[in-house]
C-alpha cells in the first residue's frame, strides 16, 4: 500500500506536449458546465457513490453485487452497466439520475466489459475463471439483453479488453500468464497469443487499428504492439513509471494518460511518438481514470486511499479529493471527453 505523498508535475517544455495543450479540442468554446453525475465503483464495499459535479459531495451510495470493478455504456446511452465480478451480475444504472433500473444475474465473473462498436456483441473478461464470454446483444428481449453464445478459454486471469472499430477482433491482456491475446469475433476463437511483460493490464487501441498499448503494472513500462500483423509484434517498451496500469485518452486523437499505481503518478503519453511528455501527481495509487469534456480536469480513482481525485491538467495540480468506498476502481460520468 502507498501513502499518498503529494507528487506535482515535471513540467518539461516539450514540442508534443504544447501540442496537446494547444490542441483545437482544448482551444475550442468551452462546454456547459458538467451537470450529470460522477460514479465511483467500490470494490470492497460493493457499493457506488454517487458524486455531485456542482458541489464536489458525495450525493448517494448505490448497493450493487459483489466487488464491482469496471463500467460501460450501453449502445443507446440509457443505462451504465456496472460489472459485479463475485456477484456474477451485472447491474444497470441511469446515467442522468443515478438510480437503478435492473439487475441482470447470470453474468458469470463479469471483471472486465465492452461493447463491440457494431453494437451487435458484448463481451466480458472473467478474471477468476480464465475465459472470455462473448454475448449476443439483443436490447429488445427483456428478459435476456445479453445472450451467450461462445465462452473462449483464455491465460490466466483475463484483465482488460478493447475491441477494434471493425467489430472484428477482441485484445485482451492475460495478467497472470504475461500474455496478449487476439479473438477472432467471426468465428470466436483465438487468431493468436504473444508473450508480454510482467503483469499486463490495461490496453489501448489507436484509432487506426495498428498499434496497441499495453500497461505493465508487474513494472514499469508500457509495451507498444503492432497489431496489423499476425501475431502482434512488439514495437517498443516506453518507460512511465512502477505499476503502470490503466489508460484514458485526453480527447485529442494523439495523447493518452497512463495511471502509475506503485509510482503514484500520471503519464500523458504522446501514441505517435511513443514517448512519456509530461508527469502528473497520482496520489493514493492511481487506477481507472476519466477526462472531463473540458479537456482541462482529470479525475481518477486513488485505490489505497478510498478517494476520488480531481487533477487540474494544465497546471499539473492536485485541486480536489473527495471520500469514496473502499477501493475504488471504475471512474465515469457522462460529462466526458472523446475516448480518442
Amino acid at each position: 500500500m502507498n501513502s499518498f505523498i503529494p507528487r506535482f508535475a515535471s513540467l518539461r517544455p516539450i514540442a508534443a506536449l504544447a501540442l496537446a495543450l494547444a490542441s483545437p479540442l482544448l482551444q475550442a468554446a468551452p462546454p456547459a458546465a458538467p451537470t450529470h453525475p460522477i460514479f465511483v465503483l467500490n470494490s470492497l464495499d460493493a457499493t457506488v457513490s454517487v458524486i455531485d459535479p456542482g458541489t464536489f459531495k458525495e450525493r448517494t451510495r448505490l448497493p450493487v453485487g459483489k466487488e464491482p470493478h469496471h463500467i460501460y455504456l450501453t449502445p443507446d446511452r440509457k443505462s451504465l452497466l456496472v460489472a459485479n465480478a463475485v456477484g456474477d451480475t451485472l447491474t444497470f444504472i441511469d446515467p442522468v439520475n443515478a438510480t437503478i433500473q435492473r439487475t441482470l444475474t447470470g453474468i458469470v465473473d463479469p471483471y472486465h466489459l465492452r461493447f463491440s462498436p457494431d453494437m451487435k456483441w458484448f463481451v466480458t473478461l472473467a478474471n477468476r475463471l480464465n475465459h472470455v464470454d462473448i454475448y449476443r446483444w439483443q436490447p429488445e428481449d427483456a428478459k435476456e439483453p445479453m445472450k451467450l453464445v461462445k465462452r473462449i478459454p483464455t491465460g490466466k486471469t483475463p484483465s482488460h479488453q478493447w475491441i477494434d472499430s471493425k467489430s472484428s477482433v477482441i485484445y485482451a491482456s492475460m495478467q497472470d500468464s504475461s500474455e496478449l491475446v487476439a479473438i477472432d469475433i467471426a468465428t470466436q476463437s483465438i487468431r493468436w497469443r504473444v508473450p508480454t511483460g510482467q503483469l499486463p493490464a490495461d490496453v489501448y487501441l489507436t484509432a487506426d487499428d495498428r498499434y496497441l498499448f499495453v500497461g505493465l503494472t508487474g513494472d514499469k513500462f508500457v509495451e507498444v504492439y503492432d497489431v496489423s500483423v499476425s501475431p502482434g509484434k512488439l514495437v517498443k517498451r516506453i518507460e512511465s513509471g512502477e505499476g503502470a496500469h490503466a489508460f484514458r485518452a485526453l480527447g485529442d486523437k494523439r495523447h493518452i494518460f497512463v495511471s502509475n499505481r506503485v509510482a503514484n503518478t500520471v503519464s500523458l503519453l504522446d501514441t505517435q511518438a511513443m514517448t512519456i511528455v509530461r508527469t502528473l501527481p497520482g496520489p493514493g495509487g492511481p487506477d481507472d481514470m476519466e477526462v472531463m469534456a473540458d479537456g482541462k480536469t482529470l479525475l481518477l480513482s486513488s485505490r489505497w486511499i478510498k478517494k476520488a481525485t480531481w487533477i487540474d491538467i494544465e497546471k499539473g495540480q492536485v485541486i480536489r479529493q473527495v471520500d469514496v468506498g473502499r477501493s475504488p476502481h471504475g471512474i465515469y460520468t457522462l460529462d466526458h471527453a472523446p475516448r480518442q
